[in-house]
């Protein structure tokens, strides 16, 4: 210890000489012998100093160490002070091993320090990577899972008697009975549509039929809504004592079969079948991609339509979750459609022809006030003034079912409606319509302002829909009859 006491306080005395050369070279001008004198006099000071470092550290880590060693050899022997001297000659013999390996160790820190870097940046580019591969795959794989899952049960194919009734329908030939409750469940977003099948409604009522349309939040998730339904068809059954028709649209179908898969035991004899319209059954490919986690910007995506369906509209963010792929697999494989139950399952393709995007839809209309204080010369033209008149509001819904089902028809090459697949609104078990008008998501519950009149109206099809279901419950009831 007196040594390298010594030995530092030389090293600093010809520190503060050599800094006092390095001042007088900075402020003075030299020879070029005193610059090269005064660089090897800095090099070899600091060479000392490290090797003197180094020795200390290593020096006072061994000597700790034997001090440990002759502690616990005290215990059993009284040769402690000879063991210590045997001891540190081998500590000095490895000291340039030992010095190897502090600088081996100090060569590897940044070293590490790279390959740590390297490490995080590859795992970095590995997760970009993922979430690419996984945006771009989107739902490619979930389309159509119904019909891969084996187990469920096969399909039959009713368009074409569906054409006949509703060519029949067309000719005025109406056969609806009055023996059934009809109850029409619309889908997402429908209590901000004051249309929702107003119009298939008064056309059903004027024809003397019970006809209905759930009152219930469709922002809601679909085990809520199939609670509704199922206090609404109880409701409706002991009010009226006849059996209940339902037709859902859209989500409006995947709530209704929800409550005929939980609540079937309660439901059998107050419901007498179920008609799905373009009903996201399997799940729906707008709603998977939108929410699926793991994707590109997937945070912004859900936090954008968490503003939109709880903060704007005031509905619930399960709404939308329910009709992803994800969910549908996990919903269907627990809750299972009843097999005795009628069904039919209505899927349609959309236009994406450039005309489309130029057509209008009216989606609600605006009652202006009345006038008293307008008078006309001509009394017959001053009812006018005490009427309200009806403006409707129509926004370009045709033209953003075309852009999304040309976006389906390009991305996955798969027919839709807009927001639902053909192969995703098959119900198993079902029988299938298929109808040869192209119909986009929107049309069966909004009237379109460029009506044709060679091709059938929402309520008409509707109409013959329900026609089908009566047709198909009776053959169903003949079956059970004869087995």
């Amino acid at each position: 210890m007196g040594d390298l006491h010594n030995n530092g306080g030389f090293a600093e005395n010809q520190l503060s000489v050599h800094h006092g050369s390095l001042l007088d070279f900075l402020l003075f001008s030299s020879p070029m012998d005193d610059i090269f004198t005064c660089i090897l006099s800095w090099t070899s000071y600091l060479r000392r100093r490290f090797i003197d470092f180094v020795g200390g550290r290593i020096s006072r880590k061994y000597r700790l160490r034997n001090r440990k060693y002759q502690s616990l050899y005290a215990t059993k022997t009284s040769g402690s002070f000879h063991l210590s001297r045997l001891l540190l000659p081998g500590c000095r013999l490895a000291f340039p091993f030992l010095a190897l390996r502090v600088a081996w160790s100090s060569i590897l820190v940044p070293w590490r320090f790279a390959f740590c870097y390297v490490k995080r940046t590859q795992a970095q580019v590995y997760s970009i990577i993922s979430r690419m591969e996984r945006t771009l795959r989107g739902s490619s794989d979930d389309i159509g899972w119904l019909q891969r899952t084996p187990g469920m049960a096969p399909v039959e194919d009713g368009t074409a008697r569906f054409l006949e009734l509703l060519e029949a329908i067309r000719n005025g030939e109406h056969t609806l009975p009055n023996s059934f409750v009809y109850l029409f469940v619309p889908g997402l977003f429908s209590n901000h549509g004051p249309l929702y099948f107003v119009a298939t409604k008064k056309f059903f009522s004027k024809m003397g039929l019970t006809c209905h349309i759930a009152k219930i939040h469709s922002e809601a998730s679909v085990e809520h809504n199939a609670w509704e339904l199922k206090q609404y068809i109880e409701e409706l059954y002991w009010g009226s004592g006849k059996r209940v028709m339902l037709l859902g649209h859209s989500k409006g179908g995947v709530d209704s079969a929800a409550a005929l898969s939980i609540y079937w035991s309660e439901l059998e004899h107050k419901v007498a079948g179920l008609a799905l319209v373009q009903s996201p059954y399997g799940g729906s490919p707008i709603a998977s991609d939108t929410l699926r986690e793991g994707q590109i910007a997937d945070k912004e995506t859900r936090r954008i339509f968490e503003l939109l369906i709880c903060k704007t509209i005031k509905g619930d963010m399960r709404a939308l979750e329910d009709l992803t792929y994800e969910k549908r697999k996990e919903f269907i494989m627990k809750h299972k459609l009843p097999e005795g139950v009628p069904l039919i399952s209505f899927s349609s393709e959309a236009k994406v022809a450039p005309g489309v995007l130029a057509t209008m839809t009216q989606i609600a209309h605006a009652e202006l006030p009345r006038l008293p204080f307008l008078k006309f010369r001509n009394s017959e033209f001053d009812d006018v003034s005490q009427l309200g008149h009806q403006v409707p509001i129509v926004i370009p819904v045709s033209a953003a079912m075309a852009l999304c089902a040309l976006h389906l028809l390009l991305r996955y090459g798969e027919k839709s409606d807009g927001l639902v697949t053909c192969r995703d609104a098959e119900v198993p078990g079902s029988v299938i319509v298929r109808p040869e008008q192209k119909l986009d998501h929107a049309w069966m519950v909004y009237s379109s302002k460029k009506k044709n009149p060679n091709e059938p109206d929402a309520t008409e099809m509707c109409e013959a829909i329900l026609t089908l279901l009566v047709e198909l419950g009776k053959r169903k009831q003949e079956e059970i009859e004869k087995s």
